[in-house]
Formats: structure tokens, C-alpha cells, sequence
């Protein structure tokens, strides 16, 4: 089957190539895949500044049919519809994952990176990680509940967002609108989502296609002075960092109120953060840091994107076959492009 590879360590080195189809072993399934999302995690594999064990196929933001089903497979039949969790070969045992924090294990080796993942026809996963899409729910959109699962775990499980709170989210992009989105989606009274000035154009006018309360342009709009004016002089119930930039990570504590939360979702690449932790303090904030999905965002995800409630799909911009990776790429590196899917 064709798949996209990462060959070996360093820069670049993907192609893609032909590899063996794999064979489901206990309690795992063979899924064809019908839609692969590209995350930001394959850039930085591809870039080398992500840790992968190559020769990997890349991918974990996926949606399929079962096609097979290897032994003492339980809980699922061949041809449902499915999503998965990417926390595969977890060790199980560990305090993490006996607290049902899986998603941390130190042990996971994870599709696209740990283990081959979804860029090609076929893909194993264990049952247990699996969760049903129904009917209504095209495959592209099926795609896009790994990282709209992560937003739900992040913002409403994490930070707790509570119905009429007043949110700003910083970095508008595909994760940015999506914590956007599920913040509307838990009943947010308004939400911000500001960006800089290179996310002028494709991200921050999807931003406004989107119907965000108010959007601005750091780099022409005073996002501090804005907020407060929204806010009567208080200042946001929650801010969420999406940027993982360390000057907007410091500016957090700025918009956010006395006794106001900050969700911190970005990742700065491994830059020092020089963050007012004294004025924090006095204003006693919850910071709350999020890593990937818990089990129950994954259903929490499905059931907010079925019911139109979070119009996850409206992140897509580009819908090409496997064999355009490089374009799709490109695209997304040169920020031309938010969301894309791939077809194998």
C-alpha cells in the first residue's frame, strides 16, 4: 500500500512509498482509511523537532471503516465508522494510566510518530481507543474530532469554562478556532480570538467568517485596552493561549480577571518564558496546562460537532489526495492553508 513516510532522522526525508499492509493482532481492528488530517505535530516530525521513530507513517487525526476484525475483538462489528484515540501502546500499569490518564503515559507511542499512522490505506488500532461517528457525520469531519477532542478536554474539562463567560483565545489557528468554536459551544457570552499581524488574511478572516464576537489584529489593535473596555474594566473570565508565542503567553495575565483562569494549549517549541508570576499571584489566576484528549472529550467532541452546536468542519481549507502531500504540505507551512485533509 502507499504510504507517507518519514524515512529517517533529520530534516525532511519523507517520501511517499510503498509499505507492507498491516494485519490486526488481539483485540485490534483494520480500518480503511477514508480521511487523514494533518496536524501540526507531522510539520514538526517533518522538520525534525518532534520526537519520532522513524521509518514512521505519519498521521494520527483520522476517520475510517472497520474492515476486519483480528481476535477476541468485543465491542465492535465490521463496517462501523470510526474515530481513535491516538494513545496507542500505553503501557497500562503506570499511575497515569491506572488513573485513566492515558493520554500521558510515558511509555504511549502514538500513530504518526510512535507507530504508523494514518497516512495510507490501511491503519491497525486496538478497539479500546475507538469511538462510533454516527451516520450523519461525513468522513471529513470525522477527521477533524482529534484535535476538536482536544479543545473539548482543554476547555471545557480542563479550565471548566462556565455558560456567559467572557473568553479571549490568542492564536487563530486550526486549534485556536477550534477552542474558539467549543468555547461558544459550552455557552461562552463572548469570545475574542485575537492573532498577529502575519495571521492577517487566511487565519484571522476565517476568524470573522467564523462569527467571533470580536477579532483584532495585535499588531493594529491594542488587545489589552480592547478587552478591558469589553469587559467594564474586569477583565476576561478565561484567556486561552493558543500561540505557544512566550511574549503573548506573558501578556495572559493581562486580560485575564482577579480570580480568572488561563487555559494553556500552545506549545512555545522549547523558548524560556519570562511570565509575571508576583502579578499573577495577586491576581490569584488558575492556570490550567493541557495535553491531548481524555476518553471522554472524544464523545463529548462527536456529540457537539453531530449536533451542529461546533461547526468543526468550517476549519478545512484544503481537501487533496495523498499523492499532493507535498502541495498540502507547503501550503500549511506557508500559512495559505488552516486545516487540510488527505485522501489516501
Amino acid at each position: 500500500m502507499k504510504a507517507l513516510v518519514k524515512t529517517q532522522k533529520g530534516k525532511g526525508f519523507i517520501e511517499l512509498k510503498e509499505m507492507p499492509e498491516p494485519r490486526p493482532g488481539s483485540g485490534e481492528v483494520l480500518i480503511e482509511v477514508k480521511a487523514a488530517g494533518i496536524c501540526g505535530s507531522d510539520l514538526h516530525v517533518k522538520n525534525d523537532c518532534f520526537p519520532y521513530w522513524p521509518p514512521v507513517i505519519l498521521g494520527h487525526e483520522f476517520s475510517g471503516e472497520i474492515i476486519e476484525l483480528g481476535p477476541d475483538c468485543k465491542y465492535y462489528k465490521l463496517g462501523e465508522r470510526v474515530v481513535g484515540e491516538p494513545h496507542t501502546r500505553h503501557c497500562g500499569v503506570c499511575y497515569l494510566c491506572r488513573t485513566g490518564n492515558v493520554q500521558i503515559c510515558p511509555e504511549k507511542r502514538s500513530p504518526g510518530w510512535g507507530i504508523h499512522g494514518c497516512m495510507t490505506k490501511y491503519l491497525v488500532m486496538p478497539e479500546q481507543l475507538l469511538h462510533r461517528i454516527p451516520d450523519s457525520m461525513d468522513y471529513d469531519t470525522a477527521a477533524v474530532i482529534e484535535p476538536t477532542a482536544n479543545t473539548v478536554h482543554d476547555v471545557i474539562e480542563r479550565a471548566g469554562i462556565v455558560a456567559g463567560d467572557f473568553v479571549v483565545v490568542i492564536g487563530p489557528g486550526p486549534i485556536g478556532l477550534l477552542a474558539g468554536l467549543t468555547a461558544k459551544a459550552a455557552g461562552a457570552g463572548h469570545v475574542v480570538m485575537a492573532g498577529a499581524p502575519p495571521d492577517e488574511g487566511l487565519r484571522l478572516d476565517k476568524a470573522r467568517e467564523l462569527g467571533f464576537d470580536t477579532v483584532l489584529n495585535a499588531g493594529k489593535d491594542n488587545v489589552a485596552e480592547t478587552v478591558m473596555e469589553l469587559t467594564r474594566g474586569i477583565g476576561a473570565d478565561l484567556v486561552i493561549d493558543c500561540s505557544g508565542a512566550p511574549a503573548a503567553i506573558a501578556g495572559t495575565v493581562d486580560l485575564v480577571r482577579k480570580k480568572g483562569k488561563i487555559c494553556a494549549i500552545g506549545l512555545t517549541g522549547g523558548k524560556k518564558v519570562e511570565f509575571p508570576w508576583e502579578k499573577a499571584a495577586f491576581k490569584v489566576i488558575d492556570i490550567h496546562f493541557c495535553l491531548s484528549t481524555s476518553y471522554t472529550s472524544w464523545d463529548r467532541a462527536i456529540n457537539l460537532v453531530a449536533s451542529g452546536l461546533l461547526p468543526a468542519q468550517k476549519v478545512i481549507t484544503h481537501r487533496l489526495p495523498l499523492t499532493e502531500w507535498e502541495r498540502a504540505f507547503a501550503e500549511l507551512e506557508a500559512q495559505k492553508a488552516l486545516k487540510v485533509i488527505l485522501y489516501p
